[in-house]
């Protein structure tokens, strides 16, 4: 297995010195934003992380191996280029056979990360249960990872394109605890709130951090999401960008978009339609989840 794994200098300095390690995905980059905003947030969230104690290791698929951790050089490969993957649990095989650019996903970030004995990821938002999956069946991979996948997502919330209530039922049904940070509600990634009421709410970064060392060393297998809403200065009007989704998707209805193609298209569409204020507001919810995601990295690493 260690053969497919190839660690960045930094990450493997990080791992011998026992510091922290913080995952973040390369889907973000390669398909959820336009150049040069999608290198620019990388490099951002990476700063990030490194002012607040912990190590980031972002996440790709190149040469026929994993990469924990990117160089410079290699974020902008995977920012510019038009010919990288999208990947999933399905594709990592066949990617790293045929030694193909891949971009990773929530869950296949959070497969590497475990390969890695990385326990805790900063991401944008999960995906979900798609509008309509009552007759289509579109769900997002993510979950199921969540699911069986011993790594913590930091996140500000689903997507709010998605079915939130579903999306809920979905983890519920799974096992997976959906922990609030400094909210009883369900954030909804643009906005701070949603109708969803959370179970679990946690103020500090320790009781997030207990509570996965906890859930781990009884073996309860399995994730965690931490919902972190976006700061009240960057978030969206809910009326907003709720008409701006359903518009989104009436045309993604129209064109046949399906599949893994929805999300890419409806995250450019919303932006077309928002002006770039959503792609503003999803910056600044990533910088703001890296912020999180590396205090609890933290206290996780001093337990």
């Amino acid at each position: 297995m260690k053969n497919y794994l190839s660690f960045s200098e930094e990450v493997k300095a990080a791992k011998l010195a026992g510091k922290p390690i913080v995952a973040l995905e390369s889907t973000i980059i390669s398909h959820g934003m336009p150049y040069p905003q999608n290198v620019e947030m990388a490099k951002e969230v990476e700063g990030i992380i490194r002012e607040n104690g912990a190590v980031p290791a972002t996440i790709a698929i190149m040469d026929g191996q994993i990469k924990i951790g990117l160089s410079s050089e290699e974020l902008e490969l995977f920012a510019k280029s038009d010919d990288v993957a999208k990947v999933s649990r399905r594709d990592i095989g066949y990617l790293i056979a045929t030694k193909q650019l891949g971009a990773t996903t929530v869950a296949a970030t959070m497969i590497c990360a475990e390969l890695a004995e990385i326990a805790i990821f900063v991401t944008g938002g999960i995906g979900g249960v798609h509008r309509g999956a009552e007759t289509t069946m579109d769900v997002s991979a993510d979950l199921e990872e969540l699911a069986k996948t011993n790594v913590a997502v930091i996140c500000a919330g689903a997507k709010s394109i998605l079915d939130l209530g579903l999306t809920m039922e979905y983890l519920e049904t799974k096992g997976v605890p959906v922990i609030g940070y400094g909210t009883d509600v369900l954030p909804a990634f643009y906005t701070r709130t949603s109708e969803i009421e959370l179970t679990i709410r946690a103020d500090e970064p320790e009781i997030i951090a207990s509570s996965l060392k906890a859930k781990w060393d009884l073996q309860i297998d399995g994730g965690a999401v931490i919902a972190n809403p976006i700061p009240e200065a960057h978030a969206m009007p809910a009326e907003e960008i709720n008409a701006v989704i359903q518009a989104a998707l009436k045309e993604a209805d129209e064109n046949g978009i399906h599949g893994k193609h929805v999300t890419p298209f409806m995250l450019a569409k919303v932006k077309e339609l928002t002006a770039g204020k959503s792609l503003e507001a999803n910056i600044e919810l990533v910088k703001h989840n890296a912020l999180i995601g590396s205090q609890i990295a933290v206290a996780y690493q001093n337990m």
